[in-house]
């Protein structure tokens, strides 16, 4: 399921399944895109950010194109506790190989991956992210 931004219309909370992990997507070439996702964060309940948040950030093929700042996003994914994932969609190895990422925490967050919880993959994709 899609949505724009947050919150989500409340009229459709009787249909809506259950949310395992929630992906803000943000264009790096649009200041407009990282502003949306910061004011959706505060409709987020904070239990989410322990492992079922993660932010991707689009277009960082073409530096020379950003509207914004790597480390503002990086910032941001420290400030949440949540993974940030780069990648440029336009490259089929890239793209792929970052929904299969997704998908990967997708089954963790969602409980199908036996004794390993969220809160401990994120731990675990964090402490490598810093080596």
């Amino acid at each position: 399921h899609l949505a724009t931004s947050l919150p989500l219309p409340s009229e459709r909370d009787h249909l809506r399944p259950r949310i395992d992990l929630i992906v803000f997507m943000i264009d790096i070439k649009s200041k407009y895109s990282l502003k949306n996702v910061e004011a959706s964060l505060a409709y987020v309940d904070a239990s989410f950010f322990l492992g079922k948040v993660c932010f991707v950030v689009t277009g960082v093929g073409r530096v020379n194109a950003c509207s914004i700042e790597t480390n503002a996003i990086c910032k941001l994914g420290e400030a949440y506790c949540s993974p940030v994932l780069f990648c440029e969609l336009e490259l089929e190895g890239i793209r792929v190989a970052t929904a299969q990422r997704l998908l990967r925490m997708l089954q963790v967050c969602a409980g199908h991956v036996p004794g390993v919880s969220a809160l401990s993959f994120v731990s675990l994709m964090r402490n490598s992210d810093n080596d």
